[in-house]
């Protein structure tokens, strides 16, 4: 069995946590510096639970030994430093952020690093990379490539139309920094909010405009062989004029722990919600333009008694499906590893996989349109 430690008991952690132990093929340590959530998992013969601070690096170098790798679900702003840790200590590193800056930076770590780097394995940016590559490579020549991703409530029933179904912190960060677009051939950075389109799947309506980090690095992967690449997150009608007011109008992007709070205090949990994806490329292909679409919805469901979110199980299947993949040898063992350098077919064969072939049978995932 490896050994693998998980870095972050929230949500999503908790979940990572679960679903690798129940497997029957890793031992997992769970970590957080807060008692609290640790005091929520179920520990057992191939789950234990430790106190971390990510600032004790003597700490953190001493519980980086001996494992096989290290996966990373907490917040964006530790990225480098667990990433260094994992460098200095030879093990694998994974991680679920959509920060820009941070994975520039493991890049570079990873360029002299004797272990491989992986970060960006969850959703969007994560799977939604990998949907959109398998796209791409079927056609000779590119023009677009659209990614819509969306973790909304099944019932919404505020003025926001939304609930908290993952990272605070995460979400103001995507509401917040510029977005990396290509627009005419040429990559440029687009404000988030903006450019709200509208969109109907199954006869729902919904709203997208422009976040930050769900590219991942699909832009430096298709540099030169799009006319147009973007990603906008899906919500339902009228959250994005509510957002602009309190970013803009009363200036909370610049007090983000007010905000946080707001959300926090005001904003209910819920793990009534649907993750649904929504990629699209148009090119050439024997002559002809043609559109091919990847839609799919995934919903709640119950792992291991105990009900789960439908955001919590797909950032969690996708990050356990690459650290399958790697621990089988389908993955370089070294350097940095681009979610895009995932094979569609492989990930959704994995065990891990499976929660997103739920969504697929439910409603078809793959259709074909020409244009």
């Amino acid at each position: 069995m490896a050994n693998i430690l998980v870095v972050g008991a929230g949500r999503v952690g908790s979940t990572i946590a679960r679903l690798l132990a129940d497997s029957g093929d890793y031992r997992v340590t769970l970590a957080d510096r807060s008692d609290e959530p640790l005091g929520n998992v179920e520990t057992g013969n191939a789950l234990a639970t430790a106190r971390l601070d990510i600032a004790d690096t003597a700490a953190l170098a001493a519980r980086m030994r001996g494992q096989f790798a290290v996966l990373s679900a907490a917040p964006f702003q530790h990225t480098v430093a667990l990433a260094r840790a994992a460098a200095e200590a030879g093990v694998h590193y994974l991680d679920l952020t959509e920060d820009v800056q941070s994975t520039r930076q493991v890049k570079l770590i990873a360029s002299t690093a004797r272990s491989a780097f992986v970060p960006q394995c969850g959703l969007a940016p994560g799977f939604i990379s990998i949907v959109a590559s398998d796209l791409a490579r079927r056609f000779d020549r590119l023009d677009a490539v659209r990614l819509r991703v969306g973790a909304l409530p099944r019932y919404p029933s505020n003025g926001l139309n939304y609930n908290l179904t993952w990272s605070t912190d995460g979400v103001i960060n995507e509401y917040i920094q510029p977005c990396e677009a290509i627009v005419g051939g040429r990559l440029v950075e687009v404000p988030a909010l903006e450019e709200r389109e509208e969109l109907s799947l199954d006869g729902v309506t919904y709203e997208a405009f422009n976040t930050s980090g769900g590219l991942g690095t699909l832009c430096e992967t298709f540099a030169g062989k799009v006319n147009t690449l973007n990603y906008r997150t899906i919500r339902y009608p009228g959250h994005a004029a509510i957002m602009k007011v309190l970013l803009d109008d009363l200036a909370l992007r610049h007090r983000r722990e007010v905000l946080k709070d707001l959300f926090e205090h005001a904003l209910p949990a819920t793990l009534q919600d649907v993750v649904v994806v929504f990629v699209t490329v148009c090119g050439h292909k024997d002559g002809r333009l043609v559109q091919e679409t990847y839609a799919n919805r995934i919903h709640a469901a119950e792992l291991g008694g105990r009900m789960t979110s439908a955001i919590q199980l797909t950032t969690a299947s996708s990050i356990c499906v690459v650290l399958d993949l790697l621990a089988n040898g389908q993955l370089p063992r070294q350097g940095f590893i681009r979610q895009e350098d995932i094979g569609l077919d492989a990930f959704l064969a994995n065990r891990f996989g499976g929660y997103y072939r739920q969504g697929e049978a439910a409603d078809g995932h793959r259709h074909r349109l020409a244009a």
